[in-house]
């Protein structure tokens, strides 16, 4: 019987940066509450992040731009509305990426 060896080091790829991107807005949100709808654009940061979007990446641009409609009729820190254009920059790249049949 063989075991699983854990491996000694990992490749960054695209997808790397894309979900450390969520995971900082999600924790600038977390940090930042009270402003309208916090609630509900936590609620779709989770969708997005989900492992059903993930495996699913056309389902993430929707997503974003709701998150992105939440933040413009909010009033949410600068912060969080720099972190989801870095997402939308990085999303965009994994989709040219993967027209062009490029590995992500």
């Amino acid at each position: 019987m063989t075991f699983f060896t854990e491996p000694t080091g990992y490749e960054k790829t695209i997808l790397s940066d894309l979900q450390g991107s969520w995971s900082n807005l999600r924790q600038l949100v977390v940090d930042n509450p009270g402003f309208n709808d916090w609630e509900r654009m936590l609620f779709h940061i989770d969708e997005a992040m989900s492992w059903e979007t993930v495996r699913n990446l056309e389902r993430m641009r929707p997503l974003l731009i709701l998150i992105k409609n939440i933040a413009t009729k909010s009033d949410v820190h600068k912060a969080i509305n720099e972190e989801i254009e870095d997402i939308h920059e990085i999303l965009e790249e994994v989709y040219n990426l993967i027209k062009t049949g490029q590995r992500i």
